[in-house]
Order: structure tokens, then sequence, then C-alpha cells
């Protein structure tokens, strides 16, 4: 029979916990007349009487006469309950706060105890807090530096030099372990190698072409300062951005930088000169050599020539001496005649006479009576001569072109 069925036996829910007492309701026993689930405030103070029994306290209920309590005398209390509880929950709490996140850019050097541990990569990491230290390294920003200093060059003269540099850390540890400041260091370093390589440049150097030596000999002297000091630090780049004299002398090193470019211009000028007129030059002296070249070989083969005609003319003349003694000296006379202005004319009292193009050759392309008059002033030839070229030329003027022609073919 169900428990809650009218008339039945079983009279008690199934939530108080007892069977139904005979009689009345007893003041230290369970009410059996109570139906229903317990409300939250009896659950509650069930957890608080366990709780006060598991800490020592008072544990059941008391009587509703004024009796003792139902659940008997009092419990011994257990002192090392509550510090237990407590420690459980600060380990528990000490170990959440261990968890850390290592971002990917970054490097976490681990000391333990002051001591160095490791470094961890990127990722979720663990270490005991209070017993670890961790310290994060950004190894991938690009760091920068920028110092302005007046110096001293090796002409005992004053520059003003504006200098920057870009790093990076390359080694956590010793970017952290090795130093106190880093950045202290870095500057310290740079101050000390630009001033021994400006220490030893002109000053004319350092303010005109020689910037970029400059920039060079600091990086190189820079970077061994930082590895010697075991900073950690890797130099990216290193730019001399600007270099002035001291402002009290800045106009007359504007003039002498002027005259510098002055002076490099006038020699640029001069080098092309030099470069347009020595190969004309040279072309010039290659020429006046080739000819010299080849009037030498002209000449050899001359003389050569004249030896070889004269061996062979001297076989012909052992072979008829009076032909060729005849030939010889027609030649001569040939070549002598042919060097002067004057005409030898062979005339006899019933020869024909030879007419010769005496205008031609003696008046240089004048007229016929001009030169007859000439020869006749200078009296060089027979007046019979001078009559018959007289009339030859007067019968040239008036005949036809083609006549005359033929009047000088048929005289020569």
């Amino acid at each position: 029979m169900a428990w809650n069925e009218p008339g039945g036996g079983n009279q008690h829910d199934p939530w108080s916990g007892g069977g139904r007492r005979g009689g009345g309701d007893n003041g230290g026993g369970n009410r059996g007349g109570n139906q229903g689930p317990p409300d939250l405030d009896e659950a509650l103070k069930k957890f608080q009487d366990k709780l006060n029994s598991m800490l020592g306290g008072r544990g059941g209920k008391r009587g509703g006469s004024g009796g003792k309590s139902g659940g008997g005398g009092d419990k011994p209390r257990n002192v090392f309950a509550l510090p237990g509880l407590l420690l459980i929950v600060a380990l528990a709490i000490w170990a959440a706060t261990g968890f850390y996140l290592v971002d990917q850019s970054e490097r976490g050097v681990v000391l333990r105890f002051g001591k160095f541990q490791e470094v961890v990569t990127p990722g979720l990491q663990w270490n005991p807090p209070l017993i670890d230290d961790v310290r994060m390294v950004n190894v991938t920003r690009v760091r920068s530096l920028t110092q302005t200093q007046s110096m001293l060059t090796q002409d005992e003269n004053i520059v003003s030099v504006e200098i920057s540099a870009q790093y990076q850390v390359a080694d956590p540890r010793a970017y952290v372990l090795n130093v106190r400041n880093p950045e202290l260091s870095l500057e310290n370093a740079l101050d000390s190698a630009l001033r021994h390589v400006v220490g030893g440049t002109d000053m004319i150097d350092i303010l005109t072409s020689g910037r970029e030596i400059l920039g060079s000999s600091v990086n190189s002297r820079l970077q061994s300062y930082l590895d010697s000091y075991g900073t950690g630090i890797l130099l990216q780049t290193l730019n001399i951005e600007s270099t002035s004299p001291p402002t009290a002398v800045q106009d007359a090193f504007d003039d002498v930088i002027r005259a510098r470019e002055d002076r490099q211009r006038t020699i640029n000028e001069a080098m092309a000169y030099a470069n347009a007129i020595i190969p004309q030059a040279q072309g010039q002296a290659q020429r006046l050599i080739e000819q010299g070249q080849g009037y030498r070989e002209s000449v050899v083969a001359e003389a050569q020539g004249q030896a070889n005609r004269f061996n062979q003319l001297l076989s012909e003349y052992i072979n008829a001496p009076g032909i060729m003694r005849e030939r010889l000296y027609l030649d001569t006379m040939s070549e002598v005649f042919g060097n002067t202005d004057k005409v030898l004319v062979d005339m006899a009292e019933d020869s024909p006479l030879m007419y010769l193009p005496l205008d031609q050759r003696l008046g240089g392309g004048r007229g016929g009576e001009s030169s007859g008059a000439r020869l006749g002033e200078e009296g060089e030839l027979d007046p019979r001569v001078l009559e018959r070229l007289r009339s030859t030329q007067s019968s040239s003027n008036t005949g036809s072109n083609s006549n005359s022609s033929g009047i000088r073919r048929e005289g020569r």
C-alpha cells in the first residue's frame, strides 16, 4: 500500500528518514506528520552542522523540552581541519597562477631562485610562482638609438655628428643576464666607437666624401664592442644622419666646400679636355709614323727598282753597247729638256715647219697672240717661226674648233 493512501499502514514519507512512532509527537524524534520534501533552509542547516562537526563544533539538534541534544554530547574539536582546508585552497590558487602565455615574437628567460634555468619558446608555459622568475624579451622588434655628439677630429677641428643605430636582440639570455642596462651599454659603446673613428679622420673627409666610410667603420667597431660585452645585441643598420662644423665657423666651411667643388669641377673639365685631345694627338702621331714607314718603304722599293733597272741596262749594254749608248743619251736629253721652258726648233730652208703647242706649254692656257707676242718680245725663236705661228693662230681663230684640233694633231 502506498505511503500516502488513506488508512494505510505506512504513514511516513520517504523523506522523513524514519518510521512512524507510536503515541504522540516526541520532542527529540522526527515529526511523523510532515509529509513533503525538506526545504532549502533545513538542507543548509544540515550542511552547516556537518561543517561544524568537521571543524570541531557541536553536532546534532537540541531537544524541544529543554533536554539534552538529540545527537548526544559534544564532539572533540579538530584543530588541523581549518588550516588544512586553507592550505589546499592556497595551493590551488598558487598552481593556477603559474600558467602564462609566451607570444610568438617573444622568448622567456626563466630564473629559478635568481639562477638561469632555461629559455622558453612561444606557447602556453607553466612555472612555479614565487620560485621561478620569467622575463619576457621581444626578439623581433627593431629598436633604434639616435645620438648627436660634438667631437675632435684628427686635424684638431670640432665637428658635430648625428648618428642613428637600429638593432635587435639576438641572444635573450645574454641580453637579460650579462649587462644590467643593455640600452645604456649600447649608448656608451656607440659614443666610444664614434669618437675613436672621428678622432682618426680629417674634418674635410667627414663633411664631404668620407661619410660612408665613417659609417661602416663605426658599425664594425661598435658590433665588436657589443660582442665583447656580451650584450646579445645585433646591429641591423647604422646611418650617419648629418655632419656639420660648429655654428661659429659654418660660413667659412661653406666657402671651403664651394672652393673644393669648384676645384673638382675644374679638374673634371681638364680631364674631359685631355680625354678629347690625347686620342686626337695619338691619331696624328700614328698617321705620321705610318706615313714615315710608307715613305721609307717607297724609297727602298724605288732604290731597289733603280738598282734592278741598272742591272738590266748593264746586261743589255754589254750585248749592244752602241744602241744602248744612243738610247741612254736620248732618254737623258728628253728628261733634261722636259724640265725647262726653252724650246729649240731645227729650221731648214726647204724643210716643213713642225707645229708645237707652244701657247699651252709656255702661255699656261692663254691665247695664241699673247703667247706669240711674248715669244717675239723675248726673242727666243727665229722670226720665221714667229711668222708661221702668227699665221697659224689667226687661221685657228677664224676656223672651226675641229679644224684647229686637226692642225694641232697634225703638227704633233
